[in-house]
């Protein structure tokens, strides 16, 4: 599946949160969709755990 249609189908079940649930529905779908999206990347490997506890300091190294 590509990513614009990934994108279209996130869009749209932030939409239909929106209508039907109202703002708070909205951000609680967008607040896991965020988290599916983290969780995601960490199991294929483009992020790591430690990538979000290094200081500013050991990025330059």
């Amino acid at each position: 599946m590509s990513r614009a249609v990934i994108g279209m189908i996130a869009g749209m079940a932030l939409g239909f949160a929106g209508y039907f649930g109202g703002f708070g529905a909205f951000v609680l779908v967008a607040a896991l969709g965020a988290i599916g999206f983290v969780v995601g990347r960490l199991l294929e490997g483009d992020l790591e755990v430690g990538d979000f506890f290094r200081t500013r300091d050991d990025r330059r190294r």
